[in-house]
C-alpha cells in the first residue's frame, strides 16, 4: 500500500527499521527498567523436546510493525550501519530517532529472519529473547556503536548456534564498543538456550563486559529486568562464557574484594538490579507457577538462576504464565477494591483493573511491592509484541523453527504461529500503528483497542474474550502437528520453496483471522458493555 510505504521511508530518515529499544532510562519508572520479561527452557524440560525462549516486549516507545528480512548476499566493501537510539516525541505516538553513529563491515551472506522491533529468529533456527536490567550507569560509555537491537540483528545474520552468537557478540563489541544500557539477550538454538548478560566498560572506554550462562537441558529460567548470573566457573566451559576483562573492572572499581568473597556477576555488575521487587517478584511468580513443590518465598533477594520444573513444561503452560498478574495470590494489587454482590459478600469489583496505566494507581490508592505503581506484573498493558519461540533438532529448519507470535496486552491477545521460514507477514503485522496514531489497519491497533477496552470493565469482559481466544489457542496447538506433517510431505531438501509457502499461507491465514476477530470482538464487548464501563 503506497501510504505505507511512504512512512516506511520517512522511517528510514530516523533510523535503519526503527530498531526501537524497550527501555531507556528517562522512560524508567522509580528508577527500574519496568520493560519485558523472557522465560527460557531446556529440550529435556519442554513436553515435546523443544528449546525455547521467549520475549515480552514491554515498551512505552517501541515500534509496532513487524515484517520478514531474507537471507541476501552482499558485494565486498559493503557496510552495516549502526546507530544511537534517542528518545523522539514529534510524531503522534512516542517512538525513537536513530542517529546513525558508525558502521562495521558486512559479511558475504547473511540469514534472514523474523524482524521484530528486537530480531527474533533466523531462518536457521537461532532464536533470541531480551530483558534490559540497567547495571551500573557509570559503566555505560558512549565511545561505542553496538547497542541491543542491533547485536540482535547481528547474531542472527551471521550465526547458527548460541555458542557461535555470544562468541560474535564477544569480538564485535570487543572490537566496536557496546553502548547501551546492561541487558539479557536469551539466545536459543535446536540444541540449548543460554542467558548472555552484557555491560558496558566504564565511560570513555570502548568494548564491554559480560558473562554467559547455559540453562541446563531439564531446566527452565527467567530474566525479569535484573542480572541473575552470579557464580560463574570459566573452566566448564560447557555452562559458561565471558569476556577476558570479566574480573577486573569489578577488582579495580572496589566491588569485587578478590580472595575475600565469592565473584557474583550481578553484585558486581547491577546491585540495583537485585533489590527491585518489579523484576524478584516476576521471577518468583514464573518459578512457583512452573515448580510450586519449591515453595520460593515471594520477598527473598535471589533464586537460582535456573530450576526443575515439576512437570514437563508445555506452549499452554507458557501462555498461562505469560498472561499471569498474581491473581488469586495477596500479590494481586487490586484485590482490595471490592464490592457487595447480591448477597451481600464482598467480592472484587469487576471494574477493578490490573492493567490499569499508573495514573489510576494513584485515584484508587495502590500501593504494593511496587510502591504506588502496584506491582509489576507479567502480563502488562503496555506490550507491543510477546514471541514464544520454538527451536527443534529433529525437524529441517524451516519447519523446525516458530515464532508464536502475541500482539498488545498478552491477558486480552493470542499467540499465532510464525514460521522461520515464511516469505511474508499478513499486512496488518506490517503496518506501522505508532506514529501517525490510531489506524484500523494495523495489526498491533486492533489488539491495543481491545486490550483497552476489556481492562475497563476486566471482571466481566475478560470472560467474552476468553470465551473467543481459548478455544481458537487450543486449536493453534492441536493442529500444529498436522500441519507440520503436512509441511514435512511437500519438503524437499534441496527446493524447500513449496514447504515454505506453505507455511507463509498458514501465516497468513491465522494472522488476518485473529486480526479481523480482534476488531469484532472489541465491537462486541463495546455493544454489550455499553453504560457500564
Amino acid at each position: 500500500m503506497k501510504h505505507i510505504s511512504i512512512l516506511l521511508v520517512s522511517f528510514l530518515t530516523i533510523g535503519f527499521l526503527n530498531f526501537s529499544t524497550a527501555q531507556d532510562r528517562p522512560d524508567w519508572e522509580a528508577g527500574f527498567p519496568d520493560g519485558c520479561t523472557t522465560i527460557t527452557c531446556g529440550k529435556l524440560a519442554t513436553a515435546d523436546g523443544s528449546v525455547i525462549t521467549s520475549h515480552t516486549d514491554d515498551s512505552h516507545r517501541t515500534r509496532s510493525w513487524i515484517d520478514i528480512v531474507p537471507a541476501a548476499e552482499h558485494k565486498k566493501g559493503d557496510m552495516v550501519s549502526m546507530y544511537k537510539r534517542v528518545p523522539c516525541d514529534t510524531f503522534a505516538m512516542p517512538t525513537y530517532a536513530h542517529n546513525k553513529i558508525g558502521e562495521i563491515p558486512q559479511i558475504e551472506s547473511t540469514y534472514g529472519y523474523v524482524n521484530t522491533a528486537y530480531p527474533c529468529m533466523n531462518d536457521q533456527q537461532l532464536a533470541i529473547g531480551e530483558s534490559t536490567f540497567g547495571g551500573r550507569e557509570v559503566l555505560q560509555s558512549d565511545n561505542g556503536i553496538i547497542d541491543c537491537q542491533r547485536l540482535c540483528l547481528l547474531m542472527l545474520e551471521r550465526c547458527t548456534t548460541a555458542r557461535d552468537a555470544i562468541s560474535m557478540a564477544g569480538e564485535l563489541t570487543k572490537e566496536y564498543g557496546w553502548n547501551d544500557e546492561g541487558e539479557c539477550l536469551t539466545i536459543a538454538d535446536k540444541t540449548e538456550v543460554w542467558h548472555f548478560e552484557i555491560v558496558g566498560p566504564g565511560k570513555g572506554n570502548k568494548g564491554a563486559i559480560w558473562v554467559a550462562q547455559r540453562v541446563p537441558d531439564g531446566h527452565v529460567g527467567v530474566n525479569a529486568n535484573a542480572s541473575t548470573i552470579k557464580e560463574i566457573d570459566l573452566n566448564n566451559t560447557d555452562y559458561f562464557m565471558a569476556s577476558d576483562n570479566i574480573y577486573q573492572m569489578a577488582i579495580d572499581s572496589g566491588w569485587w574484594k578478590k580472595g575475600e568473597e565469592p565473584f557474583r556477576f550481578c553484585y558486581a555488575y547491577a546491585p540495583h538490579s537485585r533489590t527491585s521487587l518489579a523484576s524478584r517478584r516476576r521471577e518468583w511468580r514464573v518459578f512457583d507457577l512452573l515448580a510450586p513443590s519449591l515453595h520460593l518465598d515471594p520477598n527473598q533477594e535471589n533464586y537460582p538462576f535456573s530450576v526443575k520444573p515439576d512437570q514437563k513444561v508445555s506452549m499452554e503452560d507458557l501462555v498461562r504464565v505469560f498472561k499471569d498478574y498474581y491473581e488469586g495470590t495477596p500479590f494481586n494489587f487490586v484485590k482490595d477494591l471490592t464490592v457487595a454482590d447480591d448477597s451481600g459478600k464482598l467480592v472484587i469489583s469487576p471494574l477493578a483493573n490490573p492493567h490499569m496505566p499508573y495514573d489510576m494507581n494513584k485515584l484508587f490508592k495502590i500501593n504494593g511491592g511496587w510502591g504506588w505503581l502496584g506491582e509489576r506484573t507479567i502480563a502488562r498493558w503496555y506490550t507491543m509484541y510477546a514471541t514464544i519461540i520454538q527451536c527443534r533438532d529433529w525437524l529441517p529448519d524451516e519447519i523446525g523453527g516458530v515464532v508464536w507470535l502475541a500482539m498488545d496486552n498478552v491477558a486480552t491477545s493470542i499467540y499465532v504461529p510464525v514460521y522461520c521460514s515464511v516469505y511474508d507477514l499478513p499486512q496488518p503485522y506490517k503496518t506501522p500503528g505508532r506514529p501517525n496514531g490510531y489506524s484500523s489497519e494495523s495489526a498491533w491497533w486492533a489488539f491495543n483497542r481491545l486490550g483497552t477496552l476489556t481492562a475497563q470493565r476486566w471482571g466481566d469482559m475478560r470472560h467474552d474474550v476468553d470465551a473467543v481466544w481459548n478455544p481458537w489457542q487450543k486449536q493453534l496447538f492441536d493442529q500444529q502437528a498436522d500441519i507440520e506433517k503436512q509441511a514435512l510431505d511437500l519438503y524437499n531438501p534441496d527446493k524447500p520453496e513449496k514447504t515454505r509457502e506453505f507455511l507463509t499461507n498458514y501465516t497468513d491465514e491465522w494472522g488476518n483471522k485473529v486480526v479481523s476477530k480482534a476488531w469484532k470482538l472489541g465491537d462486541f464487548i463495546w455493544t454489550k458493555y455499553d453504560e457500564k464501563f
